[in-house]
């Protein structure tokens, strides 16, 4: 468990009664706070910029708070586009790092200025009949194959991922765009997702920054940013241990000084696009205990499930639970946590250690400020819950309301269905 959580259980219980569990919090002044540590860590480079993943929390107050702690964002839908020009992230601190994008979706990022990033050889092409001409800048994003090992599960390894291009393709596709009349340039890739290994984001700044000084000797083509992409992952186990962002820097600074310095590269921009390792930690998922079932395990029913988050279901992850108020009692009893969802991996602990648990006790999800709400789906009929914000001065502000059945009937024809035969 990579954060403790900040409410007592007097607090949690009074907080309820305004916001009626499920629902998401979040904690601002500890995700300004780690944002801060984040960026003074790479401060080490000539320039430095994070942008942050909106698909690990896309709300606008999130995306507003790291917007004032300096960030950009990075996009892969419109809806994500158009969530930071609402938090006022605009022109290129927006990378719209997308794969099979529809032609509308790239229109949108040039005409705000974002930086297109692309995933495909063919997308050169297809990009300039979109807009009718090629941006001034255009990133390519890099899929290293068998020369990155070490993947974890969670993105699988680089040769059989879908996105990228091959080394040759980069080195070709910057030789054509420079042809083009394309004036800046940049490189992207992303090969890891929750990786607690320092070295080896090390390593893939290593493979990044080679590729630059290579792309400089076969094309003229010179580098002016590098994004590597996100991954860096947090400790969801109490045993693990939180990357350590200053051992990181420095591994990634020694490469840089190697490799970018005496190929003349010297200042390239190192951009991330960090979600999970930002916000991940100061989220928490709010349930209430409203059933227990005793068959051939011990069971806890939940008023939240799979579809609030789905990240134990789909992978298999691990969330650290706690009873409200019984933080610090003995875990006598072994429990299932589950959901309502018909389906028999909605589970969020399965042979938990925890403390007694009876029905109306207040559960806390640990670690659920990204990947959580984010990843939220209607199956079932389920209704998605809301996000409730703890600003820095204690106060409690409500970002997302919870959906309604209207909600979930919005897009259904229903008086037509009354007159259908």
């Amino acid at each position: 468990m990579s954060s403790n959580f900040p409410l007592s259980n007097s607090q949690l219980s009074n907080l309820v009664k305004d916001f009626p569990t499920p629902f998401y919090l979040y904690d601002e002044k500890a995700i300004r706070e780690n944002m801060r540590r984040f960026t003074k860590a790479f401060s080490i480079f000539p320039v430095f910029c994070e942008h942050f993943a909106v698909k690990a929390c896309p709300n606008p107050y999130i995306l507003k708070i790291l917007a004032e702690e300096g960030c950009g964002t990075d996009c892969s839908s419109l809806p994500e586009l158009i969530l930071s020009d609402i938090a006022g992230i605009q022109g290129n601190k927006v990378i719209f790092t997308s794969n099979e994008t529809p032609a509308s979706e790239y229109k949108y990022a040039f005409e705000h200025g974002n930086i297109i990033n692309l995933d495909d050889f063919t997308h050169i092409e297809f990009l300039k009949k979109s807009l009718g001409e090629l941006p001034e800048t255009i990133c390519f994003r890099y899929n290293p194959g068998a020369e990155k090992q070490g993947c974890n599960s969670i993105i699988g390894k680089p040769e059989e991922a879908k996105y990228g291009l091959t080394r040759e393709q980069m080195i070709e596709a910057y030789r054509i765009c420079k042809a083009e009349g394309v004036k800046h340039f940049g490189l992207h890739t992303m090969v890891a997702s929750n990786e607690l290994n320092p070295n080896f984001f090390v390593d893939t700044a290593k493979l990044v920054f080679e590729l630059c000084a290579e792309v400089l000797e076969k094309t003229g083509v010179r580098i002016e940013f590098v994004d590597l992409g996100g991954g860096l992952g947090i400790p969801y186990k109490p045993e693990q241990k939180a990357v350590d962002y200053d051992e990181v820097a420095r591994g990634i600074r020694a490469e840089y000084d190697r490799v970018v310095v005496p190929a003349g590269l010297d200042p390239l921009e190192i951009h991330w696009e960090c979600g999970r390792p930002i916000t991940g930690p100061y989220g928490w998922l709010i349930s209430t205990a409203i059933h227990k079932k005793h068959i051939y395990r011990e069971y806890i029913g939940l008023d939240s499930c799979m579809a609030d988050l789905m990240r134990p279901g789909m992978y298999g992850a691990y969330h650290e639970v706690t009873v409200s108020g019984k933080e610090n009692e003995p875990k006598t009893e072994v429990y299932d946590v589950v959901g309502s969802l018909c389906e028999n991996c909605d589970k969020f602990a399965v042979q938990r250690p925890l403390p007694k648990i009876e029905i109306g006790d207040l559960v806390i999800i640990h670690d659920a400020g990204a990947h959580g709400r984010a990843m939220g789906f209607n199956y079932n009929g389920k209704l998605r819950c809301g996000e409730v914000l703890m600003r820095q001065d204690g106060s409690f502000k409500e970002i997302r309301r919870r959906e309604t059945v209207e909600d979930l009937f919005a897009t259904l024809d229903l008086d037509g269905v009354e007159k259908f035969n």
